[in-house]
């Protein structure tokens, strides 16, 4: 990564807005599986590189038509958005996100977060340094919240997502 740092410090240099990139910051896929998600990367901008941080900053961004994987996990997360808009889907809930709009996620929250606009949907997410893994819901799981009329307009769940191959 290439910063600016003294013993204390660190500065991360963002780049330009038509592609919100930070000078040294990696842009990577959203996840290594690719069978739960679509058109997400993500950029790790503090908390990777020897920073003492008990929290990581990380850019993610969502392509028109694209979402992330619905799923919960015991860690919080604080998000920020900061381009274009898009859906927020936590709990039973679904929140219109807009520039500078933030959301709280609580521990064990069901979320996703979706793409229906035609410009880039990107966010600051903040989350804990160590943290749980994220998990899949069940196919029990995602057949419920489909029953919610609010949330089964903007759930994506792919036809390959791994629980709904498996028996409730």
């Amino acid at each position: 990564m290439k910063t600016k740092k003294s013993n204390k410090s660190a500065n991360v240099r963002f780049l330009k807005f038509d592609d919100y990139r930070w000078s040294g910051v990696e842009v990577k896929k959203y996840k290594d599986e690719n069978n739960t998600w679509l058109d997400v990367c993500r950029q790790v901008i503090a908390g990777k590189y020897g920073e003492k941080t008990k929290f990581h900053l990380r850019y993610f961004e969502i392509a028109p038509g694209g979402y992330s994987t619905l799923e919960k996990h015991k860690h919080e997360h604080v998000v920020i958005c900061v381009r274009g808009k898009g859906k927020a889907i936590a709990g039973d809930e679904v929140y219109e996100m807009n520039f500078m709009d933030v959301l709280y996620i609580g521990s064990n929250v069901v979320h996703q977060f979706v793409n229906d606009s035609n410009e880039p949907f990107g966010f600051f997410c903040i989350v804990d340094a160590k943290r749980d893994k994220p998990k899949l819901l069940t196919k029990k799981e995602i057949l419920e919240l489909l029953k919610n009329e609010k949330l089964s307009k903007f759930i994506r769940v792919p036809e390959t997502y791994p629980t709904l191959k498996q028996a409730t």
